[in-house]
């Protein structure tokens, strides 16, 4: 009896033991070191720029043109002229209209678009691979004979007075547009609306003009990764564009961002919930602090499990989907926190989130912590280079910033280089809460009555 009462515990203790060995996971393991994909980089007379990344095994293969300009080369009074012209530029070229584009492209198996940014217009997609030739020598169409059809001017002005007045009338938008209207001024960076009256102005042949200015040979860059006959690519691109005009050289108006202590308040009667846009230049992407930055961005509201997340989303249920984020111009970088939170914890999520800026300050965070931080911006890097698209992406935010092929190979050693101290200098040098530029759009009736906490979150308070 007694060697049967051992044994049935020593089976109660192995079947614990095995079950707790069940739920443990195991350890997370550590991104390896990035290897750029063998690419092959050729420079036309003309000054455009090719390279080809072979990449994966699908045969798939992702083309994109990018054009180094945007609404950043705007006239004052003609926003959104870039955005017009794109859409003009998407009806097709002098050979094929957007009817024939759209078949053609649908018959390799992709589709194409273009993409109007700040700061470049891209055009491109992805087919099969065995049309990569075929599928480069429309885009070049698009890119160096559009048709600006006269008949479609009207139709695409009214598409862009309906999305102002839709963007207009959202709280986000509100706030972001007057936040950067602080930083930047009249600048372009400042994403201004357009007025009606500007959109109404908007001709075809102010858009065929910005085209004539800003499009050009030396001011463009082709990307081509997946799977693809490289011969036959670069034949088909210096075929189609090896003879285009070589055009405006890259010239980015310069500004630096305006660091502001204001705090604005826009009323949104009866509004449920207060959009809060909170901010502060900080090192742009040239500057060795840079990673720094966004590892302390990460730590702070850039992920989700960010202490100002975890704070006001988790514990305090005061928003959904609050973030931060680093946001990268030629020469700037700014960062800032967004949420929208409910009406009646305003005041209360800025305490918050200044508690959590402050408390960064005043101590280095956790070691434990920063790994996980750190882990997760791994993981990330790791997960955006595993697709095409993904390296395109980088190969292209390289080139933007002029930064050296080891920002992508050092990337992950980089990360993990950061400590708890160099974070919380980050935090006390760059993030001070009361410096900061803070926009509220919300019920100005309820934020009344929080005005005291929120005022009180802006006096100096300094933690260290």
């Amino acid at each position: 009896m007694k060697n049967l009462i051992l044994y049935t515990s020593f089976a109660l203790l192995l079947s614990a033991t095995t079950a707790e060995a069940q739920t443990q996971l195991p350890a997370a393991g550590k991104p390896k070191d990035f290897v750029l994909p063998a690419s092959k980089k050729i420079e036309l007379p003309n000054g455009l720029k090719l390279t080809m990344v072979p990449y994966g095994n699908i045969p798939k293969v992702t083309v994109r043109v990018v054009v180094k300009t945007g609404l950043v080369h705007e006239a004052k009074g003609e926003t959104w002229l870039a955005r017009y012209m794109g859409k003009l530029m998407e009806e097709g070229s002098l050979q094929n209209d957007l009817q024939s584009l759209s078949k053609k492209v649908a018959a390799m198996g992709g589709r194409l678009s273009i993409n109007v940014g700040m700061e470049s217009i891209s055009i491109g997609g992805s087919v099969l691979s065995e049309y990569a030739p075929e599928f480069i020598r429309l885009i070049a169409e698009v890119l160096t004979t559009p048709a600006f059809p006269a008949a479609a001017g009207e139709r695409l002005k009214n598409d862009l007075k309906r999305e102002l007045t839709v963007r207009k009338g959202q709280p986000d938008a509100q706030a972001q547009q007057e936040f950067f209207s602080i930083l930047f001024k009249d600048h372009p960076y400042a994403s201004q609306f357009p007025t009606e009256e500007g959109l109404n102005a908007l001709t075809v042949e102010k858009a065929r003009d910005f085209y004539n200015k800003q499009f050009g040979a030396q001011r463009t860059s082709i990307y081509v990764a997946g799977n693809f006959d490289a011969a036959a690519v670069n034949t088909a691109v210096s075929q189609s564009l090896g003879n285009w005009a070589k055009g405006p050289a890259i010239s980015y108006p310069p500004v630096k961002a305006n660091k502001s202590s204001e705090l604005v308040i826009i009323d949104r009667p009866n509004a449920p919930q207060s959009t809060l846009f909170l901010g502060t230049p900080v090192p742009d992407v040239s500057s060795p602090e840079f990673t720094q930055m966004e590892i302390t961005n990460s730590l702070l509201g850039g992920s989700f499990g960010s202490r100002i997340t975890r704070n006001i989303r988790e514990d305090k249920g005061y928003t959904y989907s609050p973030y931060s984020a680093v946001m990268e111009r030629q020469s700037n970088a700014v960062w800032y926190e967004k949420a929208d939170v409910t009406s009646e914890s305003t005041g209360a999520s800025l305490f918050e989130i200044s508690k959590e800026i402050r408390g960064l300050q005043a101590a280095p965070p956790p070691a434990e912590e920063l790994k996980g931080i750190q882990n997760y911006e791994a993981g990330s890097f790791v997960l955006t280079n595993s697709s095409a698209d993904g390296i395109i992406e980088q190969l292209n935010y390289m080139d933007m910033f002029g930064l050296k092929e080891t920002y992508l190979t050092n990337r992950i050693k980089n990360l993990y280089s950061v400590t708890p101290a160099q974070v919380q200098n980050m935090a006390r040098k760059y993030l001070n809460y009361e410096d900061m530029t803070l926009v509220i759009v919300g019920d100005k009736k309820q934020l009344e009555s929080q005005m005291n906490t929120i005022n009180d979150t802006r006096k100096k308070k300094k933690a260290f």
